[in-house]
């Protein structure tokens, strides 16, 4: 059979996929905005057929109806990054959540600590060759495809043909469901005065010919927004969003000063609106790998001038860092925060940032604490972390001993609640505190 043939015999219907799927199947389905929505409808509408099928996946971007209550006989989510749609499910018992370092996902899946037995994916229409692009997602939804006993995808004509290490051919498909829909999309943040204070003291960090990863949210776009300055920055970054397209129309991002895959923008995911989309259909100058090459921090720091920027929800006088738990609560995952940290520390001239507003929950808890609260997990070392920043400024902590490292946090933490930070300081080193 020629490939337009081999293509047409694994057509099937959503429904034909959904039972496919077996009572007690492991399936991973593709990650974030690239979540391939038809097939987990269907695999919704025929769960009455199924018993304890386990869904594991990161980001979500759906709806996850499968995580809500009542369908605890039918699925069990196993989380690798709390969202929106899962926090609750995973603190209720009826998720799991499983810690990991992005860029050790895909061990788990090549090792068989978590054997995957059917992978949804969603993909683009195959090429001339055969060649389906994963389009939005390589990261280790690549990875879980290569892995399965069963492929079933999503061949969306709205997905993107991306570049670089981003491609599996019809040939390594079990089942096709055709669709033509849009994108999931993220929505732009609000950017206020706080982060618009935090992305300048960022920015103020980046010299030219910087190498820069961003995550997601309003102080990564914050920080796009005082580069216009810079030239010939370059992105290695495990996810970009439409921020960086402005910046590479505007010629400041060029990738020509990277010692690593120069002029060339390199990711493991995208996040963005239709704009971005269209911006990487095709484009030579994007090329996507899977997450265990993205976030490896021995390739990481490969980039001189490597820049990473990460957020935190809370750091405690000692510059532990906390990611992604409110207390006892999972409210987010490591991700590629450690392998960016770790990785621009090994850059020559790198720099590590972590990023935050000075409080929270409306300036009532100040973000920068004594000690991490109970039951919170470090994600990041202190012994990792360079950079802390706040709209009150910038500490360095790198090289400093714990009474200076102490004394540069309360200098930028939030004024309102410095006081009970100097006390615990003066309680704690035996000492008057000074600013400096």
């Amino acid at each position: 059979m020629n490939l337009q043939e081999i293509y047409k015999s694994k057509v099937i219907t959503a429904e034909q996929a959904a039972r496919k799927i077996v009572s007690g199947n492991r399936v991973a389905t593709g990650h974030a905005c690239a979540e391939p929505v038809t097939l987990i409808e269907a695999m919704l509408k025929n769960k009455d057929s199924y018993k304890d099928v386990e869904i594991v996946h990161m980001v979500p971007m759906g709806k996850d109806e499968y995580t809500k209550p009542g369908m605890e006989s039918h699925f069990k989510h196993n989380a690798l990054f709390a969202g929106a749609s899962t926090r609750e499910a995973i603190a209720s018992g009826r998720a799991d959540f499983t810690p990991c370092f992005f860029s050790k996902i895909p061990e788990l899946f090549k090792n068989n600590y978590l054997p995957v037995d059917v992978a949804l994916i969603q993909v683009s229409s195959p090429d001339e060759h055969g060649c389906c692009s994963f389009g939005l997602s390589v990261d280790y939804t690549k990875t879980a495809a290569e892995c399965a006993k069963m492929v079933i995808a999503e061949v969306n004509k709205e997905m993107p043909r991306t570049m670089g290490d981003s491609f599996i051919n019809v040939s390594d498909i079990d089942y096709i469901v055709e669709s033509n829909h849009p994108l999931i999309e993220l929505t732009s943040p609000k950017i206020g005065d706080v982060e618009r204070a935090i992305g300048e003291n960022c920015a103020s960090l980046v010299e030219d010919g910087s190498t820069l990863q961003l995550g997601i949210g309003a102080i990564p776009d914050a920080v796009l927004l005082f580069l216009k300055g810079k030239k010939d920055l370059g992105i290695h970054s495990e996810m970009i969003s439409d921020g960086v397209v402005e910046l590479v129309e505007a010629g400041v991002i060029t990738g020509k000063a990277k010692s690593l895959h120069e002029g060339k923008i390199v990711v493991t995911f995208l996040m963005g609106s239709k704009r971005l989309y269209d911006f990487v259909d095709n484009n030579p100058m994007v090329e996507m790998y899977s997450v265990d090459y993205v976030n490896d921090p021995c390739i990481i720091a490969k980039n001189s001038k490597m820049v990473c920027v990460n957020s935190a929800i809370q750091v405690d006088l000692m510059g532990q860092v906390n990611a992604e738990m409110i207390g006892e609560t999972q409210f987010s995952g490591t991700g590629g925060q450690v392998d960016f940290v770790r990785g621009a520390s090994m850059a020559k001239n790198g720099k590590s940032i972590i990023a935050m507003p000075s409080t929270a929950c409306k300036g009532k808890v100040s973000r920068i604490k004594p000690h991490l609260d109970e039951g919170a997990a470090v994600t990041t070392l202190r012994n990792d972390v360079q950079y802390i920043v706040t709209e009150y400024g910038i500490a360095e902590l790198k090289g400093k001993t714990l009474k200076n490292r102490a004394k540069a946090l309360i200098n930028i933490a939030h004024p309102d609640f410095r006081n009970e930070l100097i006390q615990e300081f003066e309680k704690r080193f035996k000492c008057k505190f000074t600013s400096k």
